[in-house]
């Protein structure tokens, strides 16, 4: 990791740690049944269309939530496989923005994440693309965290 990263602020995100791969952060968790990935024959993967809105931007307008579906970049599905080597939180402080209406993640699993890495909880009523709904608040919570490590420089 690039020494000029301070912090790590994960948004909606998985955290696995060194030697795990990212389908192993789903062991024990259920995904709610509002969130389909859908996995093509060339193996990879998009969030099913007619699911997108309910699953994924249940809180952005339709507009919004149609331009996300349609801009979708499909993930190579194998990706959740691969061990990782390095797990940055280890070494860098962390900070969690926990959609509390996320249908990608069940909820305990976000809080585990969190608690496992040790990373001050932001929660707020939003779906998964919280990143664009509720962007004031991801941005503070950036903020927050760069705030927070220029003043132990």
């Amino acid at each position: 990791m690039d020494p000029k990263v301070a912090a790590l602020v994960y948004v909606s995100a998985l955290s696995p740690d060194a030697g795990e791969t990212t389908a192993q952060q789903y062991a024990g968790f259920t995904t709610p049944a509002e969130f389909v990935l859908e996995t093509l024959p060339d193996g990879y993967g998009i969030v099913r269309p007619e699911k997108f809105k309910v699953g994924f931007a249940a809180d952005a307008t339709d507009a919004d939530a149609a331009f996300m579906r349609d801009g979708q970049v499909p993930i190579n599905m194998s990706v959740f496989g691969t061990k990782l080597q390095n797990a940055a939180w280890r070494t860098k402080p962390s900070w969690a923005v926990i959609a509390t209406d996320d249908k990608a993640f069940d909820q305990r699993m976000l809080q585990a994440m969190a608690k496992r890495i040790g990373a001050k909880v932001t929660e707020v009523k939003a779906s998964h693309a919280v990143y664009m709904t509720q962007l004031t608040v991801v941005a503070d919570v950036i903020d927050q965290a760069a705030q927070r490590q220029q003043h132990k420089r």
